[in-house]
C-alpha cells in the first residue's frame, strides 16, 4: 500500500487521542488508535475517584462534540466539575462507542517501538517516503502496523518520578516500594483501611499532592491517630496556594485556600525545603533522611509514603525517531517555553496547538 493511503496511528486513548481521531474523522482521514489499557482512558481511571478543577465546557472537544450529538448523546452541564471517572464514562466511552471510531480503536495494546520502515534511525536516503512501522503487543501477540503519520497522545501519567532528590531514585526507594504509592489513591473508600490511623508522608507541591492531603485531612478528623506530613522542595509554602480567591478557576482557587487552612491548623508537619536522600526500614516504620533547609534531618516513624512529585514521558517508543527535544523538559522545542514549571504553573500556560506539537523531524 502507497504511504499516502495508510492510517494516522494515534498512541494513546485518553481526551487528547480520541479527539484527535474525532478530527481526523470529520476530515475523513483513516486512522488506527492503540490504548494500552482495557478501556479508553484508563489512566483517568486510576484517580477516577478525583473531582478536576475545570469545568466540563473545558474537557469536551468540539468536534467530538459533534459527533457524538449524532448519536443522541446527552450533554453532561457545561459548568459542573466531573470526576475522573465522569469523564471516562459520560464522554471517552461513548466518543470511543462512535460508529465511526469504535472499529479503528485497539484496546490491550501496548507500543513498543515506532520507526520507519526498513530503515534505522542513521539512513536518511529516502526517509521521507518510507512510511512508519509500530509494533505492538497485543494480547500477548506481537503485531506490525504501517502508517503516514503518529500522533503521539500517550502522556506521562504511568511514568512517574522518584522521591529522591536530583530526580534519581533516593536510596532504599525501590527496596521499600512496597510502602510507596506513585499517584492518587482513594484514601477516603477504596484504600481508607492502608491510610487511616497511619503516619503518612506525602511528597510533591501541586495539585495532585494537595487533593491527597486534603482528603487525607478529612480521615484525620474521623481517625485522629491520622498523622500528616507534607515533604516540598519549594523554598516557600505560601507558592503552592496559587491565585486562591482570584484564581480564573474558582475549584482550583478553593484547592489554595483549603490547603492553606489546612497548613495553618497544625495538623500537618510541613517540611520544605525538603529534599529527599535515602529511605530505610526500622521497627518503627519507614525513616525518611533528606536535606531540610540545609541540614540533613529525619523524618521517623513513616506508615505510607504517596508520591506526587510529577512525571516524565516513556522516550523508549522513539528510539528510532528522530526528533529534536528539549534537554531539560524532554519534549519539542516550541512547547518547552510555554511548559517550563521554572516560569509557568498550570494556571499560566497559554493555549496552544498543533503549530507547537509539531515541531519534530522523523
Amino acid at each position: 500500500m502507497k504511504k499516502e493511503n495508510l492510517p494516522v496511528a494515534i498512541i494513546g486513548g485518553g481526551p487528547i487521542g480520541l479527539a484527535a481521531a474525532a478530527h481526523l474523522t470529520k476530515r475523513r482521514i483513516p486512522f488506527i488508535l492503540f490504548e494500552i489499557g482495557i478501556s479508553v482512558g484508563s489512566n483517568f481511571l486510576s484517580w477516577g475517584h478525583v473531582r478536576v478543577f475545570s469545568p466540563w465546557k473545558y474537557n469536551i472537544d468540539k468536534v467530538a462534540e459533534e459527533l457524538l450529538s449524532e448519536t443522541g448523546w446527552m450533554c453532561p452541564n457545561k459548568d459542573d466539575l466531573p470526576t475522573g471517572k465522569d469523564l471516562v464514562d459520560l464522554y471517552l466511552l461513548p466518543l470511543a462507542n462512535h460508529p465511526q471510531l469504535k472499529p479503528h480503536i485497539h484496546l490491550n495494546s501496548r507500543v513498543m517501538s515506532i520507526n520507519r520502515k526498513g530503515l534505522d534511525k542513521m539512513k536518511t536516503a529516502g526517509r521521507d517516503e518510507k512510511p512508519f512501522v509500530i509494533r505492538i503487543e497485543q494480547n500477548g501477540s506481537i503485531i506490525y502496523f504501517e502508517a503516514k503519520a503518529v500522533l503521539d497522545a500517550s502522556g506521562t501519567w504511568n511514568q512517574p518520578n522518584p522521591i529522591g532528590s536530583g530526580g534519581v531514585f533516593a536510596e532504599g526507594e525501590k527496596d521499600l516500594s512496597e510502602y510507596v504509592y506513585y499517584g492518587i489513591p482513594d484514601v477516603k473508600k477504596g484504600e481508607l483501611r492502608t491510610y487511616k490511623d497511619k503516619n503518612v508522608l506525602v511528597v510533591g507541591g501541586g495539585h495532585s499532592a494537595i487533593n491527597v492531603l486534603l482528603d487525607l485531612a478529612d480521615i484525620q478528623e474521623e481517625h485522629p491517630e491520622t498523622k500528616l506530613n507534607w515533604v516540598l522542595r519549594k523554598k516557600d509554602i505560601s507558592a503552592v496556594y496559587g491565585g486562591q480567591n482570584d484564581d480564573a478557576l474558582e475549584a482550583r482557587g478553593t484547592l489554595g485556600i483549603r490547603i492553606e487552612a489546612l497548613v495553618n491548623s497544625g495538623r500537618l508537619k510541613v517540611f520544605t525545603p525538603f529534599h529527599i536522600l535515602s529511605l530505610s526500614k526500622t521497627k518503627a516504620g519507614i525513616e525518611v533522611l533528606g536535606n531540610h533547609d540545609g541540614k540533613t534531618t529525619t523524618i521517623e516513624s513513616i506508615d505510607r509514603v504517596i508520591s506526587n512529585t510529577g512525571s516524565r514521558p516513556n522516550l523508549d517508543i522513539i528510539r528510532e525517531r528522530r526528533i529534536d527535544m528539549d534537554s531539560s523538559l524532554e519534549s519539542v522545542f516550541d512547547l518547552a517555553g510555554l511548559i517550563d514549571p521554572n516560569i509557568h504553573s498550570c494556571g499560566t500556560v497559554r493555549p496552544h496547538g498543533e503549530k507547537e506539537l509539531v515541531s519534530c523531524h522523523m
